[in-house]
């Protein structure tokens, strides 16, 4: 279920005046109901249960990462409390203490927290490989897009207004209006999915009228991607073309333009976003 169904699910119907409460605000209100236990809390916790019972919820709380971390949702503590440690919540540092290990030791990941506020948790990959992986077949090209729109705002300063995100897409054949035989729904895509997984941020601009909307970088993007990375992304692309005798530049507002298909520039864009592993140093 998305986050705006759990919230519509809230909204009771006798309160139909009430304006709806906004997602941070949401997850802060969740969150609070769970206050972070005492060391002496956590010790007196251990001693209910059997070390065998540890290691078991233990293994729950790593499933749950790993399920979550494959749809690319970040994990908040309010959720695991809630639907995996239950009657375990008074364990919670030392059950996340063991967790983080097996993910160190066994999965070459770590548990990094993208939103200390909200306590949102997600898994990123701490090995760095000595060659960067062969070019293969991309398996979500969704990825080509995440990257595009990331590259736009990362040469824009930091922030992309999002009439300027539909009018790049435009320009590479991708209306946001239009289901896409690659990306589906496109602008959902964008502005709902990876809004959710934290890559990007959708922000109301102050003071504007009709409303307007802009991108930054999410939580898990700043985590996850290396700005160094992107100036490679795009130096890789740009190499591409000119070795095709094409050119990737950007006009007077800021947007791409190129004279191939953006089929082929998408799976150059996906490629390249496998090879160099969008990982920060």
């Amino acid at each position: 279920m998305t986050q705006r169904k759990r919230l519509a699910n809230t909204q009771s119907s006798s309160q139909n005046k009430r304006q709806s409460v906004p997602l941070a605000s949401q997850e802060e209100d969740d969150d609070s109901t769970f206050p972070q236990p005492s060391s002496s809390q956590v010790q007196r916790g251990l001693e209910r249960f059997t070390p065998a019972q540890v290691d078991q919820k233990t293994a729950e709380v790593v499933q749950f990462f790993l399920v979550r971390d494959q749809k690319k949702i970040p994990v908040r503590r309010a959720d695991l409390v809630k639907h995996v440690l239950k009657d375990y919540r008074n364990i919670y540092p030392e059950i996340m203490k063991r967790a983080a290990r097996t993910f160190d030791q066994v999965f070459g990941l770590k548990i990094v927290e993208i939103d200390s506020k909200n306590h949102m948790y997600i898994l990123v990959n701490k090995l760095e490989t000595a060659e960067a992986p062969p070019i293969t077949s991309p398996t979500n090209p969704k990825t080509g897009l995440l990257f595009v729109v990331l590259s736009l705002i990362f040469m824009k300063g930091g922030a992309v207004r999002e009439n300027l995100i539909w009018n790049t897409l435009k320009k590479l054949r991708v209306d946001a209006g239009e289901k896409h035989e690659e990306f589906g729904d496109v602008k959902k895509a964008i502005t709902d999915e990876f809004v959710r997984q934290r890559y990007l941020e959708y922000v109301r601009i102050p003071h504007t009228e009709p409303v307007e909307f802009e991108f930054r970088w999410g939580q898990r993007a700043e985590v996850e991607v290396s700005k160094v990375k992107i100036l490679e992304f795009m130096g890789e692309v740009s190499h591409f073309l000119s070795e095709r005798g094409l050119s990737l530049c950007t006009d007077e507002d800021g947007c791409f333009r190129v004279s191939i298909s953006f089929l082929t520039c998408v799976c150059v864009c996906v490629c390249v976003c496998v090879c160099v592993c969008v990982l920060a140093p």
